[in-house]
């Protein structure tokens, strides 16, 4: 689909609640190839984190800070979305996932695991909260816990809702990259569409 400001185009790969538009959504997950510099889409009202997936760097400017730039490998970086920010290519075209919640309605964390391959990599993975998107973005993964495991290939998303804190087992098939987002409605956002 089209960016909110016609600079370009992203993939989603989850919303909520589901089928919600950008102006809607309570969260949303997708990922986005940035092929020239310019200013990123503003929403107002929403938290965001952007990891780059690929690609060469992307220098940012957020409002009157200091210069940031992601490469791969670099941490995910978590700004306000209603803050007016510029982009700036290092190299080559990148992709990024971009995580975004409504502020005040959701919370996010992002976490990023990625295994070498080669000798067995086994993660415990724990969390408390009460959603969890996982994101395979390279490789396969088995993801086992209580009530079963799941097998998620490139490109394919698990989203697990309504959750005690949980324990999940991930196991590679190899190298792989894979994305953890906890997300936690705000406990007094009455939120409802």
């Amino acid at each position: 689909m089209p960016w909110k400001n016609g600079g370009g185009a992203t993939t989603e790969i989850c919303v909520h609640p589901p089928g919600a538009g950008l102006g809607n959504f309570g969260w949303r997950a997708s990922m986005a190839t940035v092929a020239r510099d310019g200013p990123l889409s503003v929403f107002a009202g929403v938290d965001r984190t952007l990891t780059l997936l690929a690609g060469g760097g992307l220098q940012l400017v957020i409002g009157d800070a200091s210069p940031v730039v992601l490469g791969c490998g670099s941490a995910p970086l978590s700004f306000p979305a209603d803050v007016p920010t510029r982009s700036a290519l290092t190299g080559a075209p990148v992709t990024d996932l971009n995580v975004m919640t409504r502020r005040g309605v959701w919370r996010h964390t992002v976490m990023q695991l990625a295994f070498e391959g080669g000798e067995m990599q086994v993660s415990e993975q724990q969390t408390t909260a009460t959603c969890a998107l996982w994101w395979c973005h390279q490789g396969s993964v088995e993801i086992a816990g209580c009530g079963g495991s799941v097998r998620l290939g490139p490109q394919d998303a698990w989203l697990v809702e309504n959750l005690p804190p949980t324990a999940r087992r991930v196991v590679p098939m190899g190298a792989a990259a894979l994305f953890r987002i906890d997300l936690d409605e705000s406990p007094a956002s009455g939120y409802r569409v």
